[in-house]
């Protein structure tokens, strides 16, 4: 396992990922996103097959997301629910392309999500589980699910404490449009790469835990945790989906608290 000196988290970078204008620019980004998820795995003794990239295109414009799409990219991952959907109007003549909803939901707008996405990174009330399904049974869909967890005990994160997760997983057999795939965190904010370590350390711990008593049907094989300034310590420590915007995209012009409400300037993915 790397030291602390082998490892850093890249937040000092935030901001200086220059924008990709052309499809090269992303078949470039992601060949060099891919290269860093090879050689994180290569520290571990991890199979890079095992990683799933999910590119994160909130705010950019469809002209953008086309571009991706073109470089190779089958599914993009939005945090505003609204701002996603507009794009998933646009583009159905990309019938190949699907869409992962990772951000905060809210009751009101599972029916989009309902309409639109693949998969939803973000579930962490039964309230919402109920919402979904209700939603996902009237469109005759089902949706992959992973169970958001606060591992950082930051108030302004969203998603589980720890210890209320195990009752929670119980619960999801009742709501059979949902396909519990996994867990997913959001780390601390920092560039001290042990204390972001940790966050992923405790979701490893606890999805392991949990699989242990998990309900029949409740899969908790996948892991998505890591994001642009830090997703080489989450492969490390067990990621199996990586959330990357701005190595792919390029950096964003608005703060983070634009993308998560509450959280600190600075933006991760």
């Amino acid at each position: 396992m790397p030291t602390p000196s082998d490892i850093q988290t890249h937040h000092d970078r935030h901001g200086r990922y220059p924008e990709a204008v052309t499809v090269e620019d992303f078949r470039r980004n992601l060949a060099a996103v891919q290269a860093r998820i090879d050689a994180a795995c290569h520290r571990v003794g991890r199979d890079p097959a095992t990683v799933r990239l999910l590119p994160v295109s909130k705010t950019k414009p469809e002209a953008s997301l086309r571009m991706a799409h073109a470089a190779g990219c089958r599914m993009l991952g939005e945090n505003k629910v609204q701002e996603a959907y507009r794009k998933w109007e646009a583009m159905q003549d990309l019938t190949d392309l699907q869409w992962s909803a990772i951000g905060h939901l809210q009751t009101n707008k599972a029916k989009l999500v309902a309409r639109f996405a693949t998969e939803f990174q973000a579930l962490d009330s039964l309230r919402l589980a109920r919402a979904l399904d209700r939603r996902l049974q009237m469109q005759g869909r089902s949706l992959d699910v992973f169970v958001q967890v606060n591992t950082s005990g930051e108030e302004s994160k969203y998603g589980l404490a720890p210890e209320d997760v195990p009752s929670f997983i119980q619960a999801l057999p009742a709501f059979s449009a949902l396909r519990v795939r996994g867990l997913m965190t959001l780390a601390l904010f920092s560039s001290e790469a042990e204390r972001v370590r940790q966050c992923f350390v405790l979701l490893r711990t606890l999805r392991d835990r949990l699989r242990q008593s998990a309900p029949a049907g409740i899969e908790l094989d996948a892991l998505s945790m890591g994001m642009s300034g830090d997703f080489e310590i989450a492969i490390e420590e067990g990621a199996t989906v990586v959330r990357v915007g701005q190595a792919i995209f390029g950096a964003r012009d608005l703060p983070d608290s634009h993308y998560w409400p509450g959280e600190p300037t600075g933006d991760q993915s």
